[in-house]
């Protein structure tokens, strides 16, 4: 049996992480709350992975958000990404973990690149602009992954996943990505009786969007691959990288609009044009993990209704503690 720990098992990837791996009788589950362990903290860091000798990791833990905060809080994005990686990963070959997975973002990828985006456009033209700190520290795990690799022959493989949604995810108006803040934003205008929501930008951009249990799942997948084939991902020849998507994408418009109907609102979607659309198009190219057999399962509708029950379920928590 192989200990896993799960760093940053509360989040959106990580929940959906542990729901993919707990049912799995080969592996023994370690986790622990930010309470419990600061992962910025190296020392502190240390001692956790010294004590409880994992065999491998899967690398969930971020600070993450969405265009507005990213925009707020930029050192934030940059310095807590960048000291929680090098915590995990110094403390991680300290104490030989045998695989790591460690979760990036495709924002890593330039905002002008072609589509879809393979995983060799990396490093290929500037970033956008608006999110640029954390892309700069995921790409930094991601160099990290494949120079611990080349330098000291770990298998660290670094997984890209498109935007996510699904249970756990942060409904914050203000600090959430763009589909859980227009569910919260929507959900609040039918209770309001409010006569129109505003969403930002021009409605244009495209985004592709996978079901968060279906990257808990990709991961499962990948992290019981035979030694030989997660061998050959983690070569050091070659960036240990792989895009994770549904290999689909809509417009912002569209979004909007199927989150509308999901939510039973009637009123009218108003695009504020002064807000920044971000970058104009973000597509995976899934080929790779493909070839090697697995592919999403939950479609878009399906999940969207997942998640607007799970929102249902959060908000009335919410409301139910502050009052």
């Amino acid at each position: 049996m192989k200990k896993v720990f799960v760093a940053g098992h509360r989040g959106l990837v990580g929940s959906a992480t542990m729901a993919a791996l707990a049912p799995l009788k080969s592996y023994e589950l370690i986790t622990r709350t930010h309470a419990e362990l600061d992962l910025c903290d190296p020392v502190a860091t240390r001692e956790f992975f010294m004590s409880e000798r994992p065999d491998y990791v899967v690398m969930c833990a971020a600070k993450v958000g969405g265009i507005a905060a990213n925009i707020n809080f930029p050192v934030d994005f940059l310095h807590i990404n960048l000291a929680i990686q090098l915590s995990v990963f110094n403390a991680a070959h300290a104490v030989g973990v045998e695989r790591m997975i460690f979760l990036g973002s495709s924002c890593i990828y330039p905002r002008e690149c072609p589509q879809p985006i393979r995983e060799d456009y990396l490093l290929t033209g500037p970033l956008e602009a608006t999110n640029r700190p954390y892309a700069l520290a995921k790409i930094a795990g991601v160099e990290s992954c494949w120079s611990f690799n080349r330098q000291h022959q770990e298998r660290y493989l670094a997984l890209m996943p498109t935007n996510l949604y699904g249970p756990g995810d942060n409904y914050h108006p203000e600090h959430s990505h763009v589909l859980p803040a227009l569910m919260r934003r929507f959900h609040e205008a039918k209770m309001q009786g409010a006569p129109s929501v505003v969403v930002w930008g021009s409605g244009k951009p495209r985004r592709e969007f996978m079901y968060s249990l279906d990257l808990g799942e990709a991961i499962a997948f990948l992290l019981g691959l035979p030694d030989n084939e997660f061998g050959a991902l983690t070569a050091p020849d070659a960036a240990p990288l792989i895009n994770v998507g549904v290999g689909e994408d809509i417009t912002i418009r569209e979004l909007a609009e199927r989150i509308k109907l999901a939510v039973g609102y009637d009123g009218e979607l108003i695009f504020d044009t002064t807000k920044p659309d971000g970058t104009p198009r973000k597509l995976l190219d899934v080929a790779r993990l493909s070839a090697l057999g697995w592919k999403a399962r939950t479609s878009f509708e399906t999940g969207l209704r997942a998640a607007y029950e799970d929102f249902l379920h959060l908000y009335a928590v919410e409301n139910a503690t502050s009052r």
